[in-house]
């Protein structure tokens, strides 16, 4: 993670996988972390890594979180009454009395809905299939209202699937979980994690009001090729073949094989200098396999 930013102080609202490697990055970088959870066995976790714990409940320990911040990002999925960043950060935006210089708020990929594989940009007309992505859409959309009506810096990151060391394909077929779904034409793009956070990084250096990213590999390549090609590279045989309406295969995986999409990242790359340092899947398993040497 090279790209240029001065060191911030960055609070997470939703210390989960990304949140954390964030606020982990804020650190390395020279600045100040802190992230919310709900969990108490978290924000021990998060206080043992140096990242202060913030219980979102607490409207003052929130308040005070904001007030020091310089940026704040919102990963936090969606509810069915909408974002509970929103919620919460707006009251304590205007409780503290002090506006950050950057706000991320943290979207889906699932907002284009599906393209047939063709190609999907910032500038689509959106067409969320699913709940989960409608949800996103109307996320997106207040939080680009608060920034206007309030004067905020608010930027959307469209984030596709997420891997990375203790996450991916490598793990899966290690473990014995993973399980392999052939649906002719299905291509999608994904994002190792820790690009995800040079792209959240690389916005901080160079914030832009109001525009929407999308952060992805530059390789849309089916699933079950991913599987194959990991699968190979660790000599280990093939993972059980299955249909998407077999048991072993969660709600969350037929979500997911619905959409099929090639997404663009030229924007991020043109306005924010950011570049892929796993431009593809098989960069992306190759560094996980040296690490765990």
């Amino acid at each position: 993670m090279s790209d240029p930013a001065p060191p911030v102080s960055l609070l997470v609202f939703g210390g989960g996988w990304l949140g954390q490697a964030a606020a982990r990055e804020a650190l390395r970088r020279g600045g100040r972390a802190a992230a919310t959870s709900r969990d108490a066995d978290t924000r021990t976790t998060l206080k043992a890594e140096g990242i202060e714990p913030v219980d979102p409940a607490d409207e003052a320990a929130l308040a005070a979180a904001v007030g020091q911040a310089s940026a704040i990002l919102v990963t936090a999925p969606p509810e069915g009454a909408g974002c509970p960043g929103l919620k919460a950060l707006i009251p304590a935006i205007t409780a503290s009395g002090a506006w950050p210089d950057w706000i991320g708020y943290v979207s889906s990929t699932a907002v284009f809905g599906d393209r047939a594989g063709g190609w999907a940009f910032e500038d689509d007309v959106l067409n969320a299939a699913t709940l989960e992505g409608a949800r996103r859409v109307r996320a997106e959309r207040d939080w680009l209202d608060a920034g206007r009506g309030m004067g905020l810096t608010v930027q959307l990151f469209r984030l596709p699937a997420l891997y990375g060391p203790g996450r991916s394909p490598l793990d899966k077929l290690r473990d014995g979980t993973a399980r392999m779904v052939r649906k002719p034409g299905q291509v999608f793009n994904r994002i190792h994690v820790d690009d995800a956070v040079s792209g959240l990084f690389a916005s901080m250096a160079r914030p832009h009001p109001g525009a929407a990213y999308t952060l992805c590999d530059d390789e849309p390549s089916p699933a079950h090729v991913i599987v194959e090609g990991a699968a190979q590279r660790l000599g280990l045989p093939l993972p059980p073949e299955v249909d998407l309406d077999d048991p072993s295969v969660s709600d969350a995986m037929r979500r997911f094989y619905r959409d099929s999409k090639r997404l663009s990242n030229a924007r991020a790359k043109a306005e924010l200098g950011w570049r892929p340092k796993y431009p593809g899947w098989r960069e992306g398993l190759e560094a996980m396999i040296a690490d765990a040497a």
